[in-house]
């Protein structure tokens, strides 16, 4: 398989990202420094997007959700979509939730995703809290199914996994103790389209896709995921691209009034050639 790719080694927002191409199209590889993913799953995903290719559409758009990491809070940049997603990693953090509901009102639907920062009782005082903000979903609140699990049988809202499920032998332990509502994939950390759409078959709950803050390449794996997905019920965490300083091709793959369609992405020539590593590195020297 790797005599049919060709590398692109690049320094892109700071960020080192591999692009592969091939035979199908292109595929990334670029890792967030302590998000669980491993390398060898990215590389896989990424040879899959430019070998193989990916599963025919079931839709050809995807709607997706805004994203609220922090203060201050953008108003502007959080019309027209249907949810917003917000990161929260503490008890006081629920404050930063309650700005965004009394900013927005009560039309978008509200998702928060705490990556795993607390511990079950803390994830049970927050969730009972949510729930009278009109939250939705309640992603990875803590780290283990186990927790997971416990945290939902006294959870008043959904709760979605993320990080905790890697494998299908993780999506068959979500099942089993029944951890979660909804999944999150994300095609990298899973290993390609075609593994997480395993891997959500197996789990048996809803699904929605997220990125890794990929480039314009990286997010339309993710695109092409949620688009073959059978069914779709919620946003997806895809419009992402517009927070990346810089990006791979000219035309971004960014949404329009909240909605992601599905196209072609190729790099710009011109762009790999500015941010390829060994351009930056001539440059620092």
């Amino acid at each position: 398989m790797g005599s049919e790719l060709i590398s692109h080694h690049l320094i892109v927002g700071g960020r080192e990202v591999t692009l592969l191409e091939g035979p199908a199209g292109w595929g990334e590889i670029s890792l967030v420094a302590g998000y669980p993913c491993s390398p060898e799953a990215a590389r896989r995903a990424a040879e899959e997007a430019a070998t193989v290719g990916f599963p025919a559409p079931v839709r050809r758009a995807v709607m997706v959700n805004a994203l609220v990491a922090g203060l201050p809070i953008d108003a502007f940049a959080l019309a027209g979509y249907p949810a917003i997603k917000i990161k929260i990693k503490s008890l006081a953090d629920v404050d930063l939730v309650a700005q965004v509901r009394d900013l927005v009102g009560p039309g978008p639907a509200l998702r928060v995703d705490a990556n795993g920062a607390f511990s079950v009782e803390t994830a049970q005082v927050v969730a009972e809290q949510l729930a009278l903000l009109g939250v939705e979903l309640f992603e990875q609140p803590v780290a283990s199914l186990e927790d997971l699990a416990t945290v939902r049988r006294s959870s008043p809202i959904p709760i979605a996994a993320d990080e905790a499920v890697r494998t299908v032998a993780d999506a068959q332990r979500l099942r089993a103790l029944g951890a979660a509502d909804v999944l999150v994939l994300k095609v990298a950390p899973l290993g390609g389209v075609r593994a997480a759409l395993e891997i959500a078959e197996v789990a048996g709950v809803p699904a929605l896709v997220s990125s890794m803050m990929e480039t314009s390449v990286g997010v339309s794996a993710g695109l092409a995921l949620a688009a073959a997905l059978p069914e779709l019920a919620y946003p997806c965490g895809l419009a992402t691209v517009a927070a990346l300083p810089e990006d791979v091709v000219a035309r971004r793959l960014l949404p329009e009034h909240g909605v992601l369609r599905l196209r072609n992405i190729v790099p710009d020539a011109d762009l790999l050639e500015r941010y390829s590593a060994a351009a930056n590195q001539a440059a620092i020297s």
